[in-house]
């Protein structure tokens, strides 16, 4: 009932395009975040959905029918925005129910909707305030509760966590969470924040300049990324990255950075991927570094400029011979110090390349 299909959907003000053909296939129940940089278009792309924004060219189906030109009201769908969008005159009883008014429902379905989303929530001691008496979390909340009473078929929220604390934002992640699992509606979430695509997403679609560079599990994003953009935007430290020459080596891979240190890989066959002794861009995260007593073995080496103690984790950027950082996880009651020398390396199995040129994961 809730599947929701772009098909080439494209979007243009005059002659700029901003959405360059984007297909997607969002399954019945499923929770779908739209990620990336500021200005990729992934709110743009969220309010063509809700009929918000005329679409351009392309279709849009809901439920198998095209509702390209369906005005918002008859999509069936309810949308939470950043800025909670409440009405100030009215109480949160009044906010929660005035949808349901506008469809004309009766004054006993109103109360029973809305007392049934306040209990969900959590905002049942509120339903007389206004929204100037409510803190952040409680606003987000109720502009959440409006959206549940109408019980639609998809749910759209465009950066709804963004003008929380940090507190706040990891406790409406989680009623969030919740409140998918209990409804199983469809689910179409747009954020900047890679912890909230991470961790609420059955599927995340990465978006760059207007256009899909890839569609996965949070974990395949992750661990597979298609393009050097996914890679970087994905993960927190960002991956490690270094433009070099590879050259095959009885079974081995040497690596020839550009500032002239050379380190080998062993067991990483380039030459099966049809890129013996080519440049390619090689990545490796944090995560995928650990120290070495050796500095024949190392694959960078250099002294830790920044620490980053975290409790369960720690972070350390070193900073090698070119100038450049690497990002690495250290042992989290590991010792380390700004301006300590350090030997870094790891394995082949968690080496990601990529063509230079396209950005492209070169498999």
């Amino acid at each position: 009932m809730g599947a929701i299909s772009l098909r080439q959907v494209r979007k243009s003000y005059g002659a700029l395009q901003v959405i360059h053909g984007v297909d997607i296939e969002i399954e019945s129940g499923e929770f779908i975040v739209l990620v990336g940089p500021s200005g990729c278009g992934k709110s743009t792309l969220l309010r063509m959905i809700a009929g918000l924004e005329d679409i351009s060219g392309g279709e849009l189906l809901m439920a198998g029918k095209v509702v390209n030109a369906l005005p918002p009201s008859e999509r069936d769908i309810a949308m939470v925005f950043q800025d909670y969008a409440l009405y100030p005159h009215m109480s949160v009883q009044e906010n929660m129910a005035f949808g349901l008014k506008m469809r004309g429902a009766d004054d006993a379905t109103i109360d029973e909707s809305v007392a049934r989303a306040a209990e969900i929530l959590k905002i049942g001691p509120f339903l007389d305030r206004r929204p100037a008496q409510l803190s952040g979390g409680q606003r987000q909340r109720v502009a959440m509760g409006r959206a549940i009473v109408r019980e639609p078929s998809a749910f759209l929220f465009d950066e709804p966590l963004s003008n929380l604390d940090a507190a706040l934002r990891v406790e409406m992640r989680l009623e969030i969470a919740k409140l998918h699992a209990r409804m199983k509606a469809t689910t179409v979430y747009v954020t900047h924040d890679q912890v909230e695509a991470m961790t609420l997403a059955d599927r995340i679609v990465v978006m760059n300049g207007g256009v899909v560079e890839q569609i996965g599990k949070p974990l395949d994003l992750y661990h597979r990324p298609a393009s050097l953009f996914v890679a970087r935007f994905i993960g927190s430290p960002t991956m490690n990255t270094i433009e070099a020459r590879l050259e095959s080596v009885e079974g081995a891979t040497r690596v020839h950075p550009l500032d002239g240190r050379i380190f080998t890989v062993p067991g990483l066959s380039v030459a099966a991927a049809g890129h013996g002794g080519s440049q390619a861009v090689f990545g490796v995260r944090a995560s995928d570094l650990v120290p070495v007593n050796e500095p024949d073995w190392a694959w960078f080496s250099g002294k830790v400029a920044v620490a980053e103690r975290l409790g369960s984790q720690t972070f350390g950027y070193v900073e090698i011979a070119d100038g450049t950082m690497i990002s690495v996880e250290f042992p989290r009651d590991m010792d380390i110090h700004v301006g300590q020398s350090v030997h870094l390396a790891g394995t082949a199995g968690t080496v990601h390349l990529f063509d230079p040129k396209s950005g492209m994961r070169i498999n």
